[in-house]
Formats: structure tokens, C-alpha cells, sequence
């Protein structure tokens, strides 16, 4: 009787993904319009995630991504009529 034995290996494939990650200050105070804008980022860049520090001194806002562009989180804010601006 023969014997056989099999060596099985595996090589997992990982995809690195590059994120960053852009802060922004504003005047944004209100849970709900912060909300609302939160909505309406994630649609225009859907693979991140968005947030805001109302606590914060600055009203923070973090975006993160893959691939961002500020100008559109700017215009995004603004829109609404409110001052959004990268933080240095």
C-alpha cells in the first residue's frame, strides 16, 4: 500500500487600500443639518465614512476615504450656507 500525501497551500490575496483622511473646520451646530450633510457626502463618496465633532471648538468635520476631494466637501457645505474650510 502506497501512501500519498498532499500539501495544500494557500496564499490569500490582500488588497492594501490607501485611505485618507481630510479635517475639515466649519460652523455647522445643529445635529440634524450635520446629519442631513453627513447624507449627502456619503452619496458622493460612498466607499468613506463621515463625521462630525459638534463638541469640538472648530465643529470638526472628518472625511475618510480612498480617494477625497475637498472642494466637493467644501461646496457640499456651503451649499447649505455655511463656512467649511481644510484644517491646517
Amino acid at each position: 500500500m502506497r501512501k500519498c500525501f498532499v500539501t495544500l497551500s494557500f496564499v490569500r490575496k490582500i488588497k492594501v487600500v490607501h485611505r485618507m483622511v481630510e479635517v475639515f473646520k466649519t460652523n455647522v451646530n445643529d445635529v440634524e443639518l450635520a446629519q442631513l450633510l453627513i447624507n449627502q457626502l456619503l452619496d458622493y463618496f460612498s466607499f468613506g465614512r463621515v463625521n462630525f465633532d459638534l463638541d469640538d471648538c472648530d465643529k470638526i468635520l472628518r472625511v475618510e476615504g480612498e480617494l477625497i476631494q475637498p472642494e466637493k466637501v467644501i461646496q457640499v457645505v456651503s451649499d447649505h450656507g455655511y463656512y467649511c474650510q481644510v484644517l491646517e
